[in-house]
């Protein structure tokens, strides 16, 4: 009887056995599941940092990518001002290259109108060059030719030439004199500096 009780105790035979370990179980699999849910969070942390990095990456790409679009924008634009000033200019310009061709036109007949000035000849002839003088002048004006008045003025070497300095009682030093040959303007622009003769002061007594 003594030794059925022995065995009839808790743990002493196979199912004391089974009792021991289901008393285990569950905290082990508690301590299981823990440690795939701290792996698992540490995975997705990890994924999420992965994440953040791509993120300010392409960030940072789109602000690089921006940068150079708007740079892009600005070149193309500064180049269409560009193109718009030179077609501008070669418009306003067009007709400077028929100008000067027809300048010595307008020498010969100036020359033609001083002679006949200095000989007091032929004056149906002067007052006829005279007037085709005027008219062509007039016609070339329209197309923004102008005449250089340069007898009286200060020497400029930006519209004038020097070429020969006399002294004159009349005219102060650095004075234009009188013309060799007009100088010309075509709208704004010098086409033709003015030849001219400059003072040099009043000329020493004797």
């Amino acid at each position: 009887m003594e030794e059925k009780e022995k065995m009839a105790k808790p743990g002493a035979g196979p199912d004391g056995a089974e009792e021991l370990g289901a008393a285990a179980g569950p905290a082990g699999a508690g301590e299981s599941a823990e440690g795939e849910l701290q792996s698992a969070e540490q995975e997705q942390g990890e994924e999420t940092d992965d994440l953040l990095v791509q993120l300010s990456e392409a960030r940072s790409e789109a602000h690089d990518l921006e940068d150079r679009m708007l740079r892009l924008a600005a070149e193309f634009e500064n180049y269409k001002k560009r193109m718009q000033r030179e077609r501008e200019s070669a418009f306003k310009y067009a007709e400077e290259d028929l100008l000067k061709e027809l300048l010595p036109a307008l020498d010969n007949l100036e020359r033609a109108i001083e002679q006949g000035h200095k000989t007091n000849d032929a004056s149906a002839l002067l007052e006829g060059v005279e007037m085709t003088y005027r008219g062509l002048l007039a016609g070339l004006e329209k197309f923004g030719l102008k005449p250089l008045e340069s007898r009286g003025q200060a020497f400029d070497p930006n519209y004038h030439e020097a070429m020969a300095m006399e002294a004159s009682d009349e005219f102060p030093a650095n004075t234009v004199i009188s013309e060799f040959q007009r100088g010309y303007l075509y709208k704004d622009r010098l086409i033709r500096a003015a030849k001219v003769v400059v003072s040099n002061g009043p000329g020493s007594s004797a």
